[in-house]
């Protein structure tokens, strides 16, 4: 994902699907010596009714900029707070506590503060700029972009208000309206790195990597020391095939940063870089920056227990609570160290596994000797917070735990090579009973190749979409003969299904809720001859079952760890795109593979 804007958190699912952080193109900052200067300016400006009152507010205000100049954005908060409590409809006391709030981290305060400042002070473009900037940051794209046209309404031709306004568009998916507003202004401003740059997001946002990256190369020109731009074509060098020149602009990138949401993004873009190339121990090392605070997604674990940190205690003999990370086809693919860690503590210890609730009984069932329960996530002032419910109940009766660690920190203890994963068909055991319901159902279809099809995430948003195909391009796999196909797709694709019932091909779509229904989702996944689908969580549950899976991945998939595989999965076949162009490819290597299949 490139670097262009904070308007844009990764997900869970996206890091998931194994691409990089999203591209950076947004401009300004609310805490920037120019934007200090404004503020300062306006404080000049002020005049009141009570001189006396109004020279102890404007001191108050100086000395709460000051502090935001500094750095101090608790010391900054507090003093506008007080001015706040005397007077509330103090617009600029409002704007500067927005600021501190935004810099300090708490985003949803900044929010409204952004939003009370702009209610008072209406015709300041600076707060409705601000304000902006942060919607967008947060996700609110239909609210940045009016706040964005307003702003541009009084400062047309502003590069800081087009340029984000064009990244607004391109989250949006509106290229062609974010390319029309970018090339305008640099008809004007050839000279400005930031248009370049944020043009080059938007080709590269639609997976358009090799025509964007002249564009980054432009503004790299005109502003070597350009870490934004620098970061993104970082972002398409390594889809492209240059991981070492992806990872040398990461490195440069890095000093940088202008902000620690920035400096976070660059360092998850290299943690997942160096996974990718296959530098296991450095990359597994460096992936703890997900749990940054800075990350958007970051989860906050509130567990009464210490982290375990294994380079200073050994975790035999004790009660060790692991925590699942935030999406589905994560705690799958991480979860293949729990056996690892289970034999780890010893018949002596208990390990305790925090899942999502879908998933308890699978959890539960392939390992008998761990309690297994679920987690809960709580969002609390715009952060993550993940709570262990279950585990009241197991500390009342057993103890609470005696530490806990992320699940996917685990892979740094057990998989620091390639050596160290195990060579199996998966880890977690299916629902007999569920399987064998299902081979019955399934042999009710009538004779045939019986194939579970998944085609795309539940999110396409923004950049996600480029790492799935149009239902349309999956023809030549509907079509293979002598193919029963099922449908395995959750959420709603009943346009999908009616398409292709037009066409003339029937897909089956099991009496169960593919959605919530896990378990039974992993039995029918065994119980079918072949699942296909890219890396989703439906695919990552039949592959981490065991069940005979094909994966069809990106160029920039980290799970491959630098070999034409999943370790995590060994026994998973992968066919690749070569390219965000590439699913024609890919689903005609399919095609060709299950024709074998059926003649076999």
């Amino acid at each position: 994902m490139p670097l262009a804007s904070p308007a844009i958190d990764p997900t869970p699912s996206e890091v998931a699907l194994g691409h990089m952080p999203l591209a950076q193109g947004s401009a300004g900052d609310s805490a920037s010596p120019a934007a200090i200067r404004r503020l300062s300016h306006a404080l000049a400006d002020t005049k009141g009714t009570s001189a006396k009152a109004q020279r102890k507010t404007v001191e108050q205000l100086k000395a709460a900029v000051a502090s935001i100049r500094v750095g101090d954005y608790e010391a900054a908060s507090r003093r506008a707070l007080a001015i706040l409590q005397a007077d509330e409809r103090n617009g600029i006391a409002w704007h500067v506590l927005a600021i501190s709030r935004e810099k300090a981290g708490a985003l949803a305060e900044a929010l409204n503060a952004y939003d009370a400042a702009l209610r008072i002070m209406p015709e300041d473009p600076a707060v409705a700029h601000d304000l902006a900037r942060l919607a967008q940051r947060l996700g609110h794209l239909e609210i940045a972009e009016k706040l964005m046209l307003k702003f541009l309404a009084v400062q047309p031709g502003h590069i800081e208000g087009t340029n984000n306004l064009a990244c607004v568009l391109r989250d949006q998916k509106r290229y062609d309206e974010a390319i029309e507003r970018l090339r305008d202004l640099i008809a004007i401003e050839p000279e400005s790195p930031t248009l370049w740059n944020t043009l080059g997001t938007v080709l590269s946002d639609q997976g358009r990597m090799g025509e964007s990256l002249p564009f980054f190369d432009e503004a790299l020109r005109l502003d070597e020391g350009f870490a934004k731009a620098r970061y993104n074509r970082a972002n398409v060098l390594q889809p492209l095939g240059q991981p070492e020149r992806a990872l040398a602009d990461l490195e440069a990138a890095l000093p940088g940063a202008e902000t620690p949401y920035e400096n976070a993004m660059m360092r998850m873009a290299r943690a997942m870089l160096l996974m990718g190339m296959g530098r296991l121990k450095d990359g597994f090392e460096a992936y703890e920056v997900r749990l940054d605070p800075e990350m958007p997604e970051a989860m906050r674990v509130v567990v009464d227990a210490p982290r375990w940190d294994p380079k200073a205690e050994g975790i035999r003999g004790k009660r060790l609570l692991v925590v699942g990370e935030q999406g589905i086809a994560d705690e799958m693919v991480f979860g293949t160290c729990l056996p690892d860690v289970i034999e780890a503590v010893g018949p002596d210890g208990q390990v305790l596994i925090a899942v999502e609730p879908r998933l308890v009984d699978l959890y539960q069932r392939s390992f008998p000797t761990a309690i297994v329960g679920g987690h809960r996530a709580v969002r609390i002032e715009g952060r993550l917070h993940r709570y262990c419910p279950f585990m009241e109940e197991v500390g009342a009766r057993d103890g609470k735990a005696d530490a806990w660690t992320p699940m996917a920190s685990l892979c740094a203890v057990y998989r620091p090579a390639l050596e160290a994963f195990p060579d199996r068909d998966g880890y977690l055991t299916p629902d007999p009973a569920k399987v064998a319901r299902w081979k019955g159902e399934l042999e009710a279809l009538g004779s045939g190749f019986k194939v579970g099809l998944h085609w795309k995430s539940l999110v396409l948003t923004g950049v996600r979409a480029r790492y799935f195909s149009s239902f349309e391009r999956w023809k030549p796999v509907l079509t293979a003969p002598g193919c029963v196909m099922v449908n395995l797709q959750c959420g709603d694709v009943s346009e999908d299904l009616a398409a292709a019932e037009t066409a003339g091909v029937r897909i089956w779509t099991p009496p169960m809720n593919l959605k919530d229904d896990l378990d039974d989702l992993a039995a029918l996944s065994c119980a079918l001859d072949l699942v296909i689908g890219p890396g989703i969580a439906g695919t990552n549950i039949a592959a981490a079952v065991g069940a005979r899976t094909w994966l069809i991945h990106a160029p920039d998939d980290w799970h491959l760890l630098g070999t034409d595989r999943y370790p995590f999965y060994p026994r998973v076949r992968t066919f690749a795109t070569g390219g965000f162009d590439g699913w024609p490819r890919a689903i005609e290597a399919v095609r060709t593979a299950l024709e074998a299949e059926v003649a076999a």
